[in-house]
């Protein structure tokens, strides 16, 4: 069957004359799609009863992601979600509120094979990657459930971007194109744990997004010891994709850095970390680790934190400490996902329609 959803507004235009219909009417499903967020073809009312008919008949019902759990935080209105696609996988989605807007936390595949020590995503492996249908749907349902619009994406939810490169390519053209959601990309961040080939890739696109860098140490022996992927490419060699990324798109880098009680928290580690990046357009977030039984890390202490940050700052690097947002209903992805695996019953498992 054809995945209408993730078909570019001229592959629509080429689909619909293969059915015998003016290219029009590309126009009109594509607004249904993208900027009306229907979530089925009954509700594109304008579209003649007979085609609606046939494009269900011919492509199955929209893989609109269903709600299976939502779970509102009291702290700070931080809501999580587990939807639930047509083959029964599931991924996780949190939206943010914050001064400037809500931003969207979506994943990229259903769990992860990147095999990071300290999270919760990749304990299950790798099911499959998202179409970008999939990843276009976690927005829009997002939408529909708030009745408002997202003003910001971040793909750092369940898997790795760059492992599922062309549908998250794909993703970004939908989402920007100016027929129907048209986000700017300047308001999406990419997160990687740092596939070299393909952040070289990325950069020959020449995309305005934020690449956001798993980095998490300053050095290979640290590096390996938390990353897998470390052992494929050195810290050397992922810095230089990232120094080339800055220079083909003139984007700032993010350096996410998650802190480990004693084993990436040192002042040697923030001194080294800034002499690698001292000279570029880097900013450094840093990130208390969200604790996972099965991984037995623990968050540095916010005293340890901070000492952190002020000797990245003193040595001339931006950097911040992530605001902890929806602490009340484990707002770190992989949670929900696993519960949902193992038969989760609790009291706010349900399913919400949208």
């Amino acid at each position: 069957m054809t995945d209408i959803g993730s078909m570019t507004y001229s592959e629509l235009e080429s689909y619909m004359l293969s059915l015998g219909e003016k290219k029009f009417r590309a126009g009109q499903l594509f607004a249904w799609l993208h900027r009306k967020e229907a979530a089925s073809f009954d509700e594109m009312t304008d579209l003649p009863a007979g085609l609606r008919a046939r494009l269900l008949a011919e492509n199955g019902p929209l893989n609109f992601p269903k709600i299976r759990k939502k779970l509102v935080s009291k702290l700070d209105n931080t809501v999580k979600y587990l939807y639930a696609f047509a083959d029964g996988e599931t991924v996780e989605c949190v939206r943010m509120e914050y001064r400037h807007g809500s931003s969207l936390c979506i994943s990229s595949q259903a769990g992860c094979r990147m095999g990071c020590r300290f999270c919760a995503s990749t304990l299950m492996g790798l099911s499959r990657n998202l179409t970008p249908y999939e990843l276009l749907g976690q927005v829009y349902a997002a939408e529909r459930d708030g009745g408002r619009k997202i003003d910001s994406i971040v793909l750092m939810g369940i898997g790795e971007p760059l492992d599922n490169y062309d549908n998250v390519l794909r993703f970004l053209r939908l989402i920007s194109d100016e027929k129907g959601r048209n986000l700017s990309l300047r308001h999406v961040s990419l997160s990687t744990c740092g596939l070299v080939d393909q952040i070289d890739r990325l950069a020959a696109e020449k995309l305005q997004l934020t690449l956001s860098v798993s980095l998490h140490a300053p050095n290979d022996r640290l590096r390996q010891e938390l990353m897998p992927v470390a052992r494929r490419w050195s810290v050397d060699e992922l810095l230089a994709a990232c120094w080339r990324y800055e220079e083909a798109t003139g984007r700032r880098i993010s350096f996410e850095y998650a802190l480990a009680e004693g084993q990436n928290d040192s002042p040697a580690c923030a001194e080294e970390l800034a002499s690698r990046l001292r000279g570029h357009l880097a900013h450094v977030n840093l990130i208390p680790i969200n604790p996972v039984a099965e991984r037995g890390f623990s968050p540095t202490d916010q005293r340890f934190v901070e000492r952190f940050r002020s000797l990245l700052e003193a040595r001339h690097i931006t950097a911040t400490v992530r605001r902890r947002l929806g602490a009340d209903i484990n707002a770190a992805c992989g949670q929900l996902r696993r519960g949902a695996a193992a038969g989760d019953t609790s009291p706010t498992w349900r399913t919400t329609n949208v």
